[in-house]
C-alpha cells in the first residue's frame, strides 16, 4: 500500500521529489502505516527523559544506513538504552521524525537527495548535521576501462554497448542520470532499468570477464570495496556535487534526552569505515554483529562520541 501511495520514493537512493505528490489521503496513510510499523518495533511513544531509556531509531533499508543506525544502536545500548530499530521508506521515515513517533535517524541525504523532505519538514525537526561526508551519486567502470568522463562516452559508448547499467526506475540517481544524457547530448546510450542488485549482478559479471561497463552508483556503496572502480567526471555537474548523511532529531530530543544527543551530535563514520562494513555484510555477515564488532574495535572513536554525554 506504502509503495503505491509514494511511487518512485522506495526506490534506492530516491530524489525526495514523491513528497510534493502525495495527496493528503496518502500522507494520513503512510502515519498510520509509520505508527503501524513503529508499533511492531516495540515503540510506547516518544522517548522518556531518563538515561537508560527507550531509543526509537527510523532508518531505510539502504546498506551504508543499515551499517550507521546499527552501529548507533549498538553505542547506545553499551550505554545503557534500549534501541528500537524501524525501516520505513525514505517519506515515512522522516515523518517518524518529525511527529515524535521517533527520535532519530542517520540518513538524510543533503542538500539534493532528500532536499524536499527537509524543505517540508525542517521546522519539524532538528539537523544535527552530517556523520558522513563525501557522499556522492554518478557513473562509475572498473578502473581497466579506458573512460574517464562522462562526456566520452559520446565517441567511446560502444565500448560498453551503449548502455549505462541502471537501478530502479523513478530514483533519484535514474533521474540524474537522464539529466545527464540529456546534457551529454548521449542520444545513443540507453539507460537500462533495474534494481541494486542486478546492477551490482551485472557488474560482477563484466569484471569477471574483463569487460567494460558503466554503471549508476553512489558512495558509500560496499561495491567500491569489493572492486577497483573508478567515477566518470562530470564537469557539466549533472549528478551535483558532493553530498553529506545527515543526522536528524526531533525538535525535543536535546530537552529530553540530552545524554542521546550528545552522543548523536558526535556521532561520525568515514567511507572507509562504513564501506567496510557494508561489504561484510553484503558477504553474509549478520549487521547487528558487525556493528557490535566495529564497536569493539574502536573503541577509542566510541569514547569520543560518547565523552559529553557522561
Amino acid at each position: 500500500i506504502l509503495s503505491g501511495l509514494v511511487g518512485s520514493e522506495m526506490c534506492i537512493r530516491d530524489s525526495a521529489a514523491p513528497i510534493r505528490f502525495i495527496t493528503q489521503e496518502g500522507n494520513n496513510m503512510i502515519r498510520v502505516l509509520t505508527a503501524a510499523l513503529l508499533a511492531t518495533a516495540a515503540y510506547a511513544g516518544p522517548a522518556s527523559a531518563q538515561s537508560g531509556g527507550t531509543v526509537d531509531l527510523a532508518y531505510v533499508e539502504w546498506s551504508d544506513a543499515v551499517v550507521a543506525t546499527n552501529i548507533l544502536k549498538a553505542v547506545l545500548e553499551q550505554e545503557g538504552y534500549t534501541v528500537n530499530l524501524t525501516p520505513l521508506p525514505a517519506a515515512a521515515m522522516w515523518q517518524a521524525v518529525a511527529t515524535g513517533e521517533a527520535d532519530a535517524m542517520v540518513a538524510a541525504w543533503l542538500p539534493v537527495t532528500h532536499a524536499a523532505y527537509y524543505e517540508e519538514l525542517k521546522d519539524q525537526v532538528e539537523l544535527i548535521g552530517p556523520n558522513v561526508e563525501g557522499a556522492k551519486i554518478g557513473w562509475a567502470v572498473p578502473a581497466y576501462t579506458d573512460i574517464a568522463s562522462v562526456a566520452d562516452l559520446k565517441e567511446k559508448g560502444g565500448l560498453v554497448d551503449n548502455q549505462v547499467i541502471g537501478i530502479a526506475p523513478g530514483a533519484g540517481l535514474m533521474q540524474a542520470s537522464e539529466k545527464a544524457i540529456e546534457e551529454y547530448d548521449l542520444s545513443s546510450i540507453k539507460l537500462v532499468e533495474g534494481s541494486d542488485a542486478t546492477m551490482t549482478a551485472a557488474l560482477k559479471d563484466a569484471i569477471d570477464r574483463k569487460e567494460d561497463i558503466v554503471v549508476t552508483t553512489w558512495t558509500p556503496h560496499w561495491m567500491f570495496g569489493r572492486w577497483d572502480l573508478k567515477y566518470l567526471e562530470d564537469p557539466m555537474g549533472a549528478f551535483g556535487g558532493e553530498e553529506t548523511v545527515n543526522t536528524v532529531a526531533r525538535l525535543d530530543l536535546a530537552e529530553d534526552m540530552p545524554e542521546v544527543h550528545a552522543i548523536l551530535k558526535n556521532f561520525k563514520l568515514s567511507l572507509e569505515e562504513e564501506q567496510k562494513v557494508m561489504l561484510e555484510n553484503e558477504e553474509g555477515a549478520d549487521p547487528a554483529t558487525t556493528a557490535k564488532a566495529w564497536v569493539e574495535a574502536n573503541a577509542d572513536t566510541v569514547s569520543q562520541w560518547t565523552a559529553a554525554s557522561q
